[in-house]
């Protein structure tokens, strides 16, 4: 009959350091690993998780906060069992309740968190309850009366424990489940083929193929990369490509650590490994496509919780084989040349962490069929500046990938920049062909459109760009540019006021608002606007130089005055605001202050042909009532 082992020291051999010393040791060692990338700068995800995340920038913390609460539930679980000892059943069922509290904690930073659920279960039945499924087996197939009377299953305390398990998980995903819907995200092939393969037996093959390439990472983490999707690893397709020697091997280990934890008469034996087997697979679960389509091929942040396990394992089995040889230090050696090397790795992958340009490149060795590193180090030289390098990667990323939307779409807005439009067209129009909903490139090839005079082709693709994203600002905002191309002011109004309504701080919309009705003379109108964006964007230089021109022509002087100065504090290098402000004191009589801000516009900007003939103006002006005054 089982008996239920308490002794959780006896199952968790306790540090051969002392407390405070080994948790010293562990924060050293972490510092040193991560030391380097700690004034990084923002880079991949981080962007849209932190950057431009306006509900709460937490959310790039996700695996890492799942794994706090996930640990704190497992250990809030072990307590349970050392407190039934103490102080009874209630205080051992107030544990158990917090176990599942703190895993539903886990589940909503991440999804992954909720298996630590099904992880305290193992842990309580084969670990805690030493459940030998060897011993089991062999009275069924003997029909031993025995069985009948196995104190486990009749263990009231952990059908209660296992009721209370189940019936919390299943309450923690019904309501997670209420809240995001049942049905899993949408993926395309690209982020997972394997899962899109017409044959059961491909899909399996691969799945099984992706699990060894997750266990060869644990190993030996020597080729790491940001995402291994589109065409990173190639799938397989038959029985004799050579990588199937990987799931051979992978399932040869596996298959012994289950027998051995199962199955050992051994019992301490059979628990550690049950342990870390549970920690190593149970985490892993979902990622295993077995369930439901994942959106990654490989991600090496969900092998964050695994490699608990992993580290379980191999520590047990540094041990064990330490007490079958007589060469002790040399194991010790080895254990440290371990450490030493993962901790080497670790600290130079932190610093391909530091910056995007590290990061992508570092991918290029590892995945160079992998279209979207090629993207992203194309998106991170356009980001500098550095157009013709960009192409480059691109055109790389769509040869690939050929249906590599936003690769084309990307190039296609370089190409727009350097005036090859007809190229640019091509890839946008196909870019719209691959994926009809593609918003941005429908903007953008209206965009080009536009500026190939092609005006009602450009109105279509604006217009089916807002047909696909309804708040789209900046589309309103080109229509709107379209539009006074062709004179229709009053449609210009509307689709620039649309673009402010959506994006309040749209100082372009508002801008063009500004000058459009005064360049028409509606100055009265034209002032109301400027005013009301300044109140939205006080700080816009642009803005206040807009409502200065108006203003002045309205003759507020003074008003007109206070804003140029303003705008001129703010960008003080603009040559346009020194020579609007002199033409303003020109019209207002103050001559001396209109000759030094004209001389300053042309010191900026020497070639303004307007601003030299309002100088000369001025000049002729000045030296007429010189000779008057003589």
């Amino acid at each position: 009959m089982a008996v239920l082992d308490t002794d959780l020291d006896h199952i968790f051999p306790s540090s051969v350091l002392p407390p405070f010393w080994a948790k010293l040791v562990v924060g050293l060692v972490a510092i040193v690993c991560f030391a380097r990338s700690y004034d990084g700068d923002f880079v991949f995800d981080d962007s849209e998780a932190i950057v431009n995340n306006k509900v709460a920038g937490v959310v790039g913390r996700a695996d890492l906060l799942c794994a706090l609460f996930f640990f704190l539930s497992f250990l809030g679980y072990c307590e349970a069992f050392r407190e039934s000892n103490k102080e009874g059943a209630y205080s051992s069922t107030f544990w158990v309740l917090l176990s599942i509290f703190l895993g539903a904690v886990a589940m909503l930073c991440k999804e992954q968190g909720i298996t630590v659920l099904g992880l305290n279960a193992v842990f309580d039945i084969l670990v805690i309850g030493k459940f030998n499924v060897l011993e089991i087996v062999q009275k069924v197939l003997h029909k031993d009366k025995s069985l009948e009377s196995l104190g486990m299953l009749r263990n009231g305390g952990l059908l209660f424990r296992m009721t209370l398990l189940t019936s919390g998980g299943a309450g923690v995903l019904y309501v997670r489940w209420t809240i995001m819907g049942t049905g899993p995200p949408a993926f395309t092939e690209v982020d997972n083929p394997a899962s899109f393969a017409d044959s059961m037996l491909v899909r399996a093959i691969n799945y099984n193929y992706y699990y060894s390439l997750n266990a060869w990472l644990l190993l030996c983490p020597w080729w790491l990369c940001f995402d291994w999707s589109m065409g990173c690893i190639p799938l397989i397709k038959s029985v004799s490509d050579w990588r199937v020697i990987a799931l051979a091997a992978l399932w040869f280990c596996l298959i012994g650590l289950i027998c051995q934890a199962l199955c050992s008469e051994d019992g301490h034996k059979r628990r550690i490994l049950t342990l870390g087997l549970g920690f190593l697979v149970i985490p892993f679960l979902p990622a295993s496509n077995l369930f439901f389509r994942v959106g990654f091929v490989v991600a090496e942040r969900v092998l964050y919780l695994p490699s608990v396990g992993y580290c379980v394992l191999l520590t047990f089995g540094f041990g064990a084989l330490s007490k079958h040889t007589k060469k002790k230090k040399l194991i010790a050696a080895v254990v440290l040349g371990i450490l030493f090397i993962n901790m080497l790795r670790c600290v130079v992958r932190s610093g391909e962490w530091r910056s995007e340009e590290q990061l992508f490149r570092s991918a290029l060795s590892v995945c160079p069929l992998n279209a979207k590193v090629h993207y992203n180090i194309g998106k991170n030289l356009a980001d500098k500046g550095n157009q013709t390098a960009a192409i480059r990667y691109y055109r790389e990323a769509v040869r690939l990938n050929p249906k590599y939307v936003h690769a084309m779409n990307n190039l296609g807005n370089i190409l727009k920049e350097r005036n090859e439009l007809r190229e640019a067209e091509e890839l946008l129009s196909l870019a719209v062909r691959i994926q009809p909903d593609f918003a941005a490139a429908w903007m953008n090839l209206g965009i080009v459109q536009n500026s190939l005079k092609r005006f009602e082709a450009a109105e279509q693709s604006y217009r089916m760009a807002i047909k696909h994203r309804r708040k789209y600002p900046d589309c309103y905002y080109n229509l709107g540019r379209l539009y006074a191309d062709l004179n229709r002011h009053v449609d210009a109004l509307n689709a620039w006021r649309n673009a402010t309504v959506l994006k309040p701080e749209h100082s372009l919309a508002w801008n063009n608002m500004i000058i459009l009705l005064d360049n028409t003379g509606n100055l009265a109108q034209a002032e109301a606007v400027g005013r009301e964006a300044l109140e939205l964007i006080p700080n816009d230089h642009s803005l206040m130089f807009s409502l200065a021109n108006v203003l002045g022509k309205s003759q507020k002087y003074k008003e007109s005055e206070a804003l140029f100065l303003k705008a001129i504090k703010a960008n003080p290098n603009a040559a346009s605001y020194h020579g609007n402000l002199a033409v303003l004191y020109h019209r207002w009589g103050h001559l001396d202050l209109a000759k030094k801000h004209y001389e300053i516009s042309l010191q900026l900007d020497p070639t303004a042909s307007g601003t030299k003939e309002n100088y000369g103006l001025l000049r002729r002006k000045l030296e007429l009532m010189q000779k008057k005054d003589v």
